[in-house]
């Protein structure tokens, strides 16, 4: 029996498919916005995502694009390597866990957020999300190549 509990796999916590929903959700935002183009998760991007999502998740003062260094979303893309102009949104949930739909409700509704999302300029993107007992943080970076 201790044979087949040790060889049993564990789960280990994985946000992919929640990032990778939020990029489908922004593609299908852009098209019914009228672009016609592509949305493609940027790794660069993805990075300064990473960033910021675990500074806003560490740091409970924070709850917007400047981080608790003075760093800014195109700053943090800047140092990822990103060439190009970048806009960002922000959510947080005040619990363990974040789904698609409490973001997009956080994103929506708010003009700026949506004027970003909807943007058709803004054809790559990286996202990430990280989560604590009591915090969940998503951040996507919106591209545009330059």
């Amino acid at each position: 029996m201790g044979a087949a509990i040790a060889g049993t796999p564990t789960a280990a916590a994985n946000n992919k498919r929640l990032n990778d929903g939020v990029v489908a959700n922004v593609y299908t935002i852009q098209h019914q916005h009228g672009c016609a183009n592509d949305v493609t998760i940027n790794p660069q991007l993805q990075l300064a995502a990473e960033w910021h999502t675990n500074d806003v998740l560490n740091n409970r003062a924070l709850d917007g694009d400047v981080g608790s260094d003075g760093s800014t979303p195109q700053t943090r893309a800047d140092a990822a390597g990103y060439k190009g102009i970048v806009t960002q949104t922000v959510a947080i949930n005040p619990a363990l866990a974040i789904n698609g739909i409490d973001i997009m409700n956080q994103w929506y509704y708010r003009p700026d957020y949506m004027a970003i999302m909807s943007n058709c300029a803004n054809t790559q993107m990286g996202v990430w999300s990280e989560n604590s007992l009591d915090r969940s943080v998503v951040v996507a970076v919106y591209g545009q190549p330059a």
